[in-house]
């Protein structure tokens, strides 16, 4: 299965999680300190790296972008009900997904699963000419979209939306994130604007369901690759 870092200052927690991952096959490595997991991460090679934002000697979003610095390693972080701004912050700081306490296991070991499904699909940063999710296809040079072998037309913004979410499929984009790399600095915070595009590209994506490009309350959006049957 996979190696698994846990970095949380909650024993009782940590150690409850040590035993259901364990259970299911997972290699574990922990630790209470924020510093010694930076140490682990290239000590133990972890698959996955499970970060609490909460942590006494290093802020969590500040072990993020120390983390980002170096690795590319999937991040999960897990934070407190109602702390949204430090979620968001670790999720621009290059994190790939988060858990709000308190959680199921079965939650946590399906984020898990999308964490390393993207990680074996992630390459360096090349140019991509094509991208397949499911039964989405993108040619990057033609700017054109294909579900099945049916071609959608999207205006150019739509296409760049699209295009951007699925070079990073699996991982959770926020509003600040997506308006930066698709509209650029001008539109600020304007999450609003944001949603009539998701709508109209959902529309055309034949997403009524919102399966393909989730939305992730508060956050941002998430494509998934899920297509309703």
């Amino acid at each position: 299965m996979a190696k698994i870092l846990l970095i949380d200052d909650d024993k009782s927690l940590l150690r409850a999680l040590e035993i259901a991952l364990s259970a299911r096959g997972h290699e574990l490595n922990s630790t209470i300190s924020a510093r010694q997991g930076i140490e682990l991460v290239a000590l133990f090679q972890p698959d996955v790296v499970i970060l609490d934002l909460g942590l006494p000697d290093l802020d969590g979003v500040q072990v993020v972008k120390e983390l980002r610095g170096w690795t590319q390693v999937p991040i999960l972080v897990l934070s407190a009900s109602g702390d949204e701004k430090r979620k968001v912050q670790a999720l621009d700081l290059g994190a790939d997904d988060y858990v709000t306490k308190p959680f199921a296991m079965a939650e946590l070991e399906a984020r898990i699963r999308v964490a390393l499904k993207h990680a074996s699909t992630r390459t360096p940063e090349i140019d991509v000419s094509t991208i397949k999710i499911g039964d989405l296809e993108i040619d990057i040079p033609a700017r054109s979209v294909l579900v099945g072998t049916q071609s959608v037309e999207l205006t150019q913004k739509e296409f760049d939306l699209v295009a951007y979410l699925a070079k990073n499929a699996g991982k959770v984009c926020t509003h600040q994130m997506i308006l930066r790399e698709v509209w650029g600095s001008g539109l600020g915070d304007q999450a609003h604007y944001l949603r009539v595009y998701v709508s109209r590209i959902r529309k055309k994506l034949f997403d009524e369901e919102a399966e393909l490009v989730r939305t992730v309350p508060g956050v941002g959006y998430q494509l998934t690759g899920k297509f309703r049957d």
